[in-house]
């Protein structure tokens, strides 16, 4: 896709960005805000730590991953519009967050997490496609990685906001108070994009299907192409061996980065005896910078570098991983938490690399037709087994390991969460060798 056929061409790049990037920062922040308030609530509600392992990951995945595909399906759909889909998604789990606050026990708020979980699929898959219909191949590791700043700044106001309207309201409070944003935002947002779709339907045929393609609809002039079968989307999704590799790396690097996030909050509040407030503004500030200057910087180097060899696209995240390693866990090893602190910060940045490389190699391992449903399977992968399984699976070796290690049970999980993020390094570096060869599809 080049510039001067985008099928927005009409309306800004830079406003659709910006949009859809305040939507991902309220999406993570509605996300997120259940770490920083998850040993109040334990204190609460009498919860064990597997519980909490569960709501802040298991239950809200669960939906959102097994959503997400059929969602995905009706956002490829050239007859569907992607910002209603988005703005409505964006009031559901938004007034979800704010019933989280009204939970009386661990059923209702678990029900109120699992409506969280429902809403926010509706976000990601759709968000992705119009970024690929807005912005040229050449510099979607970039806007891939604008939009992925969401993850970390809605991380680090839901931290530090959270932790702050907890000392001092209590966590209900911070539940309601957080809900608020969204849906005021559900109002604005579709008068601030508009559905390319329906506006330049033109434009939208340089993307028609490729001739004689398994399950390529006859292209209509003036219209845009029909989705592929869920069946064929998913048959040319997996028959990319970038894309495999991709999708391993990816749920490893969210299974090790949601477990930490989580448990990292409470080893905080545990070991180091920081409050929930404190800790928000140590960790969820300086740790929601790193990140942010870690995306960004991973978006930056895939796109300058990768230019002129494919596999440096990933480059950055399989070292970042590398390299990130023993500084994290000679983080959690510290005595003094400012100086674990400053090494999981420089750590974080180096683990942050990922996203915009990542996801702008999805967009470029597929068809337009399947773009939506390519973001969907890879946030399956990420969030069924890395928000899933990976808070749920610290909270049980933290319960596992407290008869020996006691309050320090937490600090041995995230020992262990340091020196795996070697594996997903590996991923990383083997789907580098495929991308000359594979990518370039949806360009």
């Amino acid at each position: 896709m080049n510039k001067t056929s985008s099928p927005v061409a009409a309306q800004s790049t830079r406003l659709v960005l910006w949009t859809l990037l305040v939507v991902y920062i309220l999406n993570f922040l509605d996300r997120q805000i259940v770490n920083i308030l998850a040993e109040p609530i334990k204190q609460d509600l009498g919860l064990s730590d597997t519980q909490i392992g569960l709501m802040t990951g298991l239950a809200f995945a669960l939906f959102y991953t097994f959503l997400g595909i059929p969602i995905a399906r009706y956002a490829d759909n050239p007859k569907s519009s992607r910002t209603t889909l988005i703005s409505v998604s964006l009031a559901f789990w938004s007034g979800m967050t704010a019933l989280c606050g009204l939970a009386q026990n661990f059923g209702q708020l678990l029900l109120a997490r699992i409506g969280v979980g429902v809403g926010e699929a509706g976000c990601t898959p759709a968000a992705h496609s119009l970024i690929t219909d807005t912005v040229p191949a050449e510099k979607r590791s970039s806007a891939m990685a604008f939009y992925g700043l969401g993850i970390p700044i809605g991380s680090l106001l839901g931290m530090a906001m959270g932790g702050l309207l907890a000392d001092a309201y209590g966590w209900r409070t911070a539940f309601l108070v957080a809900g608020v944003p969204g849906i005021i935002m559900a109002v604005a947002l579709p008068m601030l994009i508009r559905e390319p779709r329906r506006h330049s339907p033109a434009a939208a045929s340089e993307d028609a299907p490729m001739p004689n393609a398994p399950g390529a609809a006859a292209a209509v002039p003036g219209e845009p192409p029909a989705a592929l079968p869920a069946r064929d989307a998913l048959r040319e999704i997996l028959r990319s061996k970038a894309m495999v590799q991709l999708l391993v790396a990816a749920g490893l690097v969210a299974f090790l980065s949601y477990g930490k996030t989580v448990w990292a909050t409470i080893y905080f509040i545990r070991s180091h005896g920081l409050s929930p407030g404190e800790t928000g503004l140590w960790l969820g500030i300086s740790a929601g910078l790193a990140a942010m200057l870690g995306t960004w910087g991973g978006g930056w180097i895939a796109d300058r570098y990768g230019s002129r060899d494919p596999r440096h696209i990933l480059t950055a995240p399989a070292l970042g991983l590398v390299i990130g390693a023993p500084i994290l866990f000679f983080g959690y090893a510290a005595a003094d938490w400012r100086f674990g602190l400053v090494l999981i910060v420089v750590a974080t940045v180096l683990n942050s690399f990922y996203y915009g490389p990542t996801y702008a190699c999805v967009q470029g391992l597929v068809r337009p037709q399947a773009r939506a449903m390519a973001t969907a399977v890879m946030l399956f992968a990420q969030n069924l087994i890395g928000l899933g399984l990976g808070p749920l699976f610290f909270g049980m070796l933290s319960d596992a390991f407290a008869p020996v290690a006691g309050e320090d049970s937490v600090r041995w999980v995230l020992y262990g969460a340091a020196w795996l993020g070697l594996v997903p390094a590996f991923f990383f570096w083997r789907a580098r060798a495929h991308l000359a060869s594979e990518l370039g599809k949806s360009s």
